[in-house]
């Protein structure tokens, strides 16, 4: 179910990108996100399979996730191909919008947003997400380049 590539992390867009949600996370919650150490590389393949689900979207107009970690793409029943082409917009219901849109600009106005908030799945399935938080992705160039949760 994850990909015809089950080692998305090995990519070293996705090493990039998971450096820079670990980053970015620390810099707006001063904690760790991972307690682990090692090359660039182990700590995204910890990242892809940690417990906790861990999903971002870029800057898009209408943002695209481009990433999402093995607990995500159980949850969301999709594989990693299918979700990283996804706008985000589909991750909620349509009565839901309203609320995911004042989300998402209160986590660009403030860095960081926390939530508790129902999604669904690509079957239809809903589940309940408690204590989320949003974050800023900030790249080196001091540019905001995405949000995960």
């Amino acid at each position: 179910m994850i990909s015809e590539n089950n080692y998305p992390w090995q990519e070293e867009k996705v090493v990039r990108h998971s450096q820079l949600m670990v980053s970015s996370y620390q810099r707006w919650t001063g904690k760790t996100l991972l307690n682990t150490t090692g090359s660039l590389k182990e700590i995204a393949q910890e990242l892809f399979e940690a417990d906790f689900a861990l999903v971002s979207h870029g800057i898009e107009a209408d943002p695209i996730f481009n990433y999402a970690n093995r607990k995500a793409l159980l949850l969301w029943e999709l594989n990693w191909e299918d979700f990283t082409s996804m706008p985000s917009r589909r991750s909620a219901e349509e009565l839901v919008q309203e609320e995911r849109n004042r989300l998402l600009a209160e986590t660009t106005a403030k860095g960081k947003s926390h939530y508790t908030a129902v999604r669904i799945s690509n079957s239809g399935k809903r589940y309940h997400k408690e204590d989320g938080i949003n974050w800023i992705l900030i790249d080196k160039a001091k540019q905001k380049s995405g949000q995960p949760a």
